[in-house]
């Protein structure tokens, strides 16, 4: 009797379910993030609407009032220090996010973190080239190359939540991971091409209260008394560098332990000091911090259908939109089947590659980064400026409601998946298609 054949082993599957530990903590991110992104709406449309009425000079003047002691060069336009201060919390999660998914996530696998920075680095590629493409003539500013490339993870769940998208564990994942690395990669940006004068000198000093800073997180000193001054006192001196002072957040978060001390237990203990600080700062973050930046940032006159068509005859503008639309969702898609290709890796069972041009398109939503790098760019309150807003917002809400149509035709699928990563039936608090996964492999 002849013995059968061995089965093929399974190839690898590309947005497949993670750990149920990876589901919750996702799940727990996302609805912090819907709340953010909802208010980050909010706080933009307002003052779109301001700064169309007749108004709009009070929003003006709002925005350019200047607070702050002149003698620490901190005499900044509220407009300023939204973007400065108020965004280097923002960044300060993002610091505290990426430590987690490089130390104890996704991105400590070399395999799982694949998909998540082939596609981030596609979808920053990509709108890079379409802006370069755009702006080559003479009327064009390649200064601005960057701003197409970032993704709002805020405003995009913010998107699947006023659609009522369930969208499954893997898609789910994945998009908040790439909006990490989008973020890894865009902080990067602005320190490395939006410094106009470095002072190494303020830069060495800065090292000091971040060296502190440090030392009392590694040994899980978690009074604010003394770790908000040694913040504060970090971010003014990397203001004062001449590197955007956003850079000093991340570095902080940077310092922050993940996982417990062997003191505390061992190294499986359990979550870090990392955890309790986000716990702490990202309402802080998405409630306040991104909805005000937004609220300052996004108000532009358009001047009506004649000025928005004036605003779209400059290539800047027409370079953002198009590649935060079309940029995006080609890099990330096209990455994704590109590793899909030469990995031989197929798409998890339930998705087709509509569900992959979907969340593609979805990551086109680059409005908070976006408006920061044109401040950067091209000044704030210049001409341009106001044709950087008008492109990000219409390239913005052209991904969202195309997304939100393609996601929408799979909401059937995706809601039969989200029910099966719910149902427990042996009530053991773990759902079961996650313990069924895990005696698969």
């Amino acid at each position: 009797m002849s013995t059968p054949p061995p089965s093929s082993p399974r190839s690898p599957r590309l947005f497949a379910r993670g750990s149920f530990l990876e589901h919750s903590r996702t799940a727990e991110v996302l609805r912090a993030e819907t709340t953010g992104g909802l208010l980050l709406i909010a706080g933009a449309a307002l003052a779109i609407v301001w700064a169309n009425t007749p108004w709009s000079g009070t929003y003006e003047d709002l925005r350019d009032l200047t607070v702050g002691p002149s003698s620490l060069h901190l005499d900044l336009s509220l407009g300023t220090w939204a973007a400065d201060g108020l965004l280097a919390i923002f960044f300060f999660v993002v610091g505290l996010e990426l430590k987690r998914e490089f130390v104890a996530g996704d991105l400590r696998d070399p395999r799982r973190a694949a998909l998540p920075v082939a596609a981030a680095l596609g979808g920053m590629a990509a709108p890079a080239l379409i802006f370069v493409l755009w702006n080559l003539g003479p009327d064009g500013a390649l200064t601005g190359w960057a701003i197409p490339t970032a993704t709002d993870i805020a405003f995009a769940v913010a998107v699947l939540a006023v659609i009522s998208t369930h969208l499954p564990s893997g898609l789910r994942t994945f998009l908040l991971t790439l909006a990490v690395v989008d973020d890894l990669l865009a902080i990067t940006i602005i320190a490395i091409f939006y410094t106009d004068e470095l002072r190494l000198g303020y830069l060495a000093l800065a090292l000091v209260p971040i060296g502190l800073f440090a030392l009392l997180v590694q040994r899980r000193i978690r009074s604010g008394w003394l770790l908000i001054p040694l913040a504060l006192v970090a971010w003014a001196l990397v203001h004062e560098s001449g590197v955007h002072a956003t850079v000093a957040g991340v570095l902080l978060g940077f310092t922050v332990p993940v996982i417990r001390s062997r003191a505390a237990g061992g190294p499986d203990a359990g979550p870090g000091l990392a955890e309790h600080l986000e716990h702490l700062v990202r309402p802080i973050s998405a409630g306040i911090a991104v909805p005000v930046f937004a609220f300052f940032a996004a108000g532009v006159t358009v001047g009506g259908l004649s000025g928005l068509a004036e605003s779209l005859q400059d290539p800047v503008a027409l370079g953002i939109a198009t590649g935060l639309l079309v940029g995006k969702t080609v890099g990330i898609a096209g990455s994704t089947w590109l590793l899909s290709t030469f990995t031989r890796a197929d798409l998890d069972d339930d998705l087709t590659w509509l569900d992959v041009i979907g969340i593609s398109m979805l990551a086109g939503i680059g409005f908070t980064v976006s408006l920061l790098i044109g401040e950067l760019a091209f000044g704030t309150g210049s001409e341009r400026d106001d044709h950087v807003k008008v492109g990000v917002l219409l390239g913005s809400l052209a991904a969202a409601l195309l997304a939100s149509a393609l996601l929408r035709a799979r909401n059937r699928v995706y809601r039969r998946l989200h029910d099966a990563e719910s149902l427990d039936a042996d009530g053991d608090g773990v759902p079961d298609v996650f313990q069924t996964d895990r005696d698969e492999r």
